[in-house]
């Protein structure tokens, strides 16, 4: 008896149903934090101003969504914006591409560049060698990792002096944008305004159909 593509690819394709349907819609979002501050408190009053690059606002677009997620994480901290009265000057900074899999070894091509610059900075890209799998399944390249980094820094706004500075660092093969960058600047500003001293950890729980932070605190190492 002969059997059509369309019965080969029945089975297969049942059993990647089933497999998705087993995925849990929880993913932890684990980033490299490191933070410097100078402060001891929250200032009073507790409020900044924004302060954007030239090139963040030729990208206005694309980092009004940015801006709004670091706005909400600062708040989560007791920060308010308030252009008209405010203690602290505020510059965030945001980036993306890809970096290559490591679990692939070295054929999968250089890292990429991240230069310093507005959402979305430079992108890189990697290549695989490809191999035969199933019924004529192939694979062309490994899956990449996920580049995003997110930083911000706080300056007194009467002296200019930078009173707070921390990033967050994410590699993966899992994204959400923008979300994802919410939850960065979340945990580049946990421990704030006296954040743990060194290169640290944090992990958060996303729920990966909404994209949010699911009801549990960043853990830190």
């Amino acid at each position: 008896m002969t059997l059509s593509l369309r019965h080969l690819y029945l089975p297969v394709l049942a059993l990647a149903a089933l497999l998705l349907a087993g995925c849990s819609t929880v993913r932890t979002v684990e980033s490299d934090v490191q933070s410097y501050s100078t402060l001891s408190e929250l200032p009073v009053p507790p409020t900044y101003r924004l302060e954007r690059l030239p090139s963040q606002a030729e990208n206005a677009v694309h980092f009004d969504a940015i801006e709004a997620q670091a706005q909400q994480a600062l708040s989560s901290v007791g920060l308010q914006r308030d252009d008209a009265n405010a203690s602290l000057v505020l510059q965030i900074g945001a980036e993306a591409g890809f970096v290559p899999n490591p679990y692939w070894g070295p054929a999968y091509g250089p890292y990429p560049y991240f230069g310093p610059g507005p959402f979305y900075g430079r992108y890189g890209f990697g290549y695989g060698r490809g191999f035969g799998w199933g019924a004529g399944w192939m694979m062309d390249a490994p899956t990449p990792l996920y580049h995003r980094k997110v930083s911000l820094v706080l300056r007194d706004a009467h002296t200019q002096k930078i009173v707070y500075e921390t990033s967050a660092v994410y590699e993966d093969v899992w994204t959400n944008d923008p979300a994802v960058y919410g939850v960065l600047f979340q945990q580049a500003l946990a421990g704030f305004p006296r954040p743990a001293p060194g290169k640290r950890t944090v992990r958060t729980q996303v729920d990966t159909a909404t994209g949010l932070a699911v009801p549990a605190q960043a853990a830190a190492r």
